[in-house]
């Protein structure tokens, strides 16, 4: 049995990262604060209620992985996809490896990070995946030339938790968490837009009418576009109020999408709720801001 579970693990192992160009070390001599032997080893867990979600636990060691864009010619846009998962664990594959798929599809750059989880103790919920995000978009923008992307077209793409580590990498506003480490950190870290699915974190649940203090939006803000359900028991007062406070400010080109069911934690999973077309009006958004252009 325990060779069989290794076995499974090793295959599924394969097959999540098969399609990945590069994998990079975000930090080559280890993440700040980090001490490893307070998280277990990296896994992916046993499946839970019969869900098909895969969980990733236990990052100490965050990564990124490239997705080059497989429709030629390609627009050279990129973008950092952030699977959600509490920041406990990383829905790595219908929220992550998936959704660098679907982007490919279209024309452009994917790039996958695997940033640290669960929630580290005595820090913010978002601290260290914010230093994560934050180093990643640096070394996406080193490495333009060498992957075919244009550095003024490279935003962030998150679900759940990792929507809010999109907002909360949207909002820092080109200002590091962390000391510089290397020449990729002379980089902006600040994404050029935002596609926020179902973004958690935004507002208290028991009373969904202001956005947490944490959320300190100004004009500097990149545009973002919003997706959300009614009937998601993560607020989608959340992406409302923040779609509004960015109208206020003046920061043009953001889209909010709010449809009546789908719950929570879909990803681009197909369905026939209605808001499972999510990725077509995302892409629509895109032309609209001219980041597909040839």
């Amino acid at each position: 049995m325990r060779f069989f579970s290794v076995l499974s693990f090793f295959t599924l192992s394969i097959s999540i990262f098969s399609a990945q160009h590069d994998k990079i070390l975000l930090w080559p001599n280890g993440a700040p604060g980090e001490n490893k032997g307070v998280i277990g080893k990296e896994k992916i867990l046993p499946k839970k209620n019969n869900s098909d979600v895969v969980r990733l636990a236990n990052v100490t060691e965050p990564t990124i992985q490239y997705f080059p864009a497989t429709k030629s010619p390609s627009s050279r846009c990129a973008v950092l996809v952030c699977p959600g998962g509490g920041y406990n664990i990383l829905a790595i594959k219908h929220e992550g490896v998936d959704v660098c798929k679907w982007l490919n599809s279209i024309g452009v750059n994917a790039i996958l990070l695997k940033y640290r989880v669960p929630r580290r103790k005595n820090r913010l919920k978002h601290q260290a995946p914010l230093e994560d995000a934050q180093r990643a978009i640096g070394i996406i923008r080193k490495n333009a030339d060498k992957w075919n992307i244009d550095p003024n077209k490279v935003g962030v793409l998150g679900f759940s938790a990792g929507g809010n580590l999109a907002v909360m990498t949207a909002i820092s506003n080109d200002s590091r968490t962390y000391e510089k480490v290397d020449i990729s950190d002379n980089f902006s870290c600040r994404p050029d837009f935002a596609i926020l699915i179902y973004p958690a974190y935004l507002v208290d649940r028991n009373d969904p009418t202001e956005l947490f203090p944490e959320i300190k939006v100004t004009s500097k803000c990149p545009p973002c576009f919003f997706v959300h359900t009614g009937d998601d028991n993560v607020p989608a007062e959340g992406s409302a109020l923040l779609y509004l406070k960015l109208e206020e400010l003046g920061v043009e080109g953001n889209e909010l999408h709010i449809f009546p069911f789908g719950g929570h934690g879909y990803g681009i999973v197909k369905s026939k709720k209605s808001v499972s077309t999510w990725p077509a009006r995302a892409e629509e958004w895109m032309k609209a801001l001219n980041l597909l252009t040839k």
